[in-house]
């Protein structure tokens, strides 16, 4: 990778992507693509920002060409719950924006890396340590688009021979970009309630096991798989990533070690509970260890201390 765009870059993985890039690759060599949001801060005065609208594909082949691009991060998506109320909205940003990040990869010459997720699989995948290879029936518009694309990419890598990988990302969690409208978003919110009020009212049940994953394990699984050596991957679209695996009881009982008197309670929201119900409780992950390398570095343990410090520092300043 030397030059790289990021469609997405404001959201909750592609704000903090793009800066990690740019760390890595220098700051005049990675784009920030954005739509309506325009960056701001460091993210805007750090490096180029153009207009990407990932369901235009002139304007992607715009700054491809203008910037000499060899690398494309696909970010672009509607999350789990919030795709559910607008089907038609998620399946055209996530699979008309993957084709034409596809198209246009394919005439000047670019890799892609457009994320999966745990949505990819449904209530008929089994839900314990999770195959690489396994049965992906989703029951959410963002699971079947995330399968759609998993396919395109593998077509055209075969067909065309664009150098497509992705991952499939578990619940994220992030200190920096608040949540958009996932089912995982719980294990954010439940940190900002922490410090501001000592109580979360949590829309997941006891004993709904997700796989999780911090933030920096994200940035490094979406940049180390780009940089891997293509001639060890067996697999491309996509590879199962997890770092830790829980339900609501477990990380309310670690919040609490530094928070004695938080408290949570619930209110399930039956349509969360629903698509969370027919995700994997844990992912087997050995097919990313074994071709590339994979090799999280957060628990939930190091992962709440820092969660707390970072989150606690920001509403000391104000910011929310």
């Amino acid at each position: 990778m030397k030059n790289i765009l990021v469609i997405g870059s404001v959201g909750q993985i592609g704000s903090e992507l793009t800066m990690e890039l740019r760390k890595r690759y220098g700051n005049g060599n990675v784009v920030a693509g954005y739509r309506a949001t325009k960056p701001t801060g460091d993210l805007l005065e750090s490096g180029p920002a153009e207009v990407v609208d990932a369901t235009n594909i002139e304007q992607i082949a715009d700054v491809v060409k203008k910037y000499k691009i060899d690398t494309i991060y696909n970010l672009a998506a509607i999350l789990s719950a919030v795709g559910e109320s607008k089907p038609l909205i998620a399946w055209n940003i996530g699979i008309g924006g993957l084709m034409n990040c596809l198209e246009v990869a394919r005439e000047y010459g670019c890799a892609v890396s457009t994320p999966s997720s745990i949505g990819a699989f449904g209530s008929s995948t089994p839900l314990d340590n999770t195959p690489q290879d396994t049965i992906m029936r989703p029951g959410t518009m963002y699971g079947v688009s995330k399968v759609a694309g998993e396919l395109l990419g593998d077509y055209y890598y075969k067909r065309f021979g664009v150098d497509t990988r992705s991952v499939r990302y578990p619940g994220i969690i992030s200190n920096v970009t608040l949540p958009g409208g996932g089912t995982t978003d719980y294990a954010v919110e439940i940190y900002y309630e922490a410090i501001k009020n000592k109580k979360y009212t949590c829309p997941l049940g006891a004993g709904t096991f997700l796989d999780m994953m911090y933030m920096p394990d994200a940035i490094d699984a979406a940049i180390d798989l780009m940089e891997a050596d293509p001639s060890k991957l067996v697999h491309r679209n996509s590879f199962n990533i997890t770092a830790m695996s829980f339900d609501p009881e477990i990380i309310a009982k670690e919040i609490k070690k530094h928070i004695p008197d938080f408290v949570m309670d619930y209110d399930v929201n039956a349509m969360k509970q629903g698509i969370a119900n027919s995700w994997p409780n844990s992912m087997d992950d050995s097919c990313a260890r074994k071709e590339w390398g994979w090799d999280p570095k957060w628990n939930l343990e190091k992962m709440t201390l820092d969660m707390l410090q970072a989150i606690r520092k920001k509403h000391e300043m104000g910011l929310f």
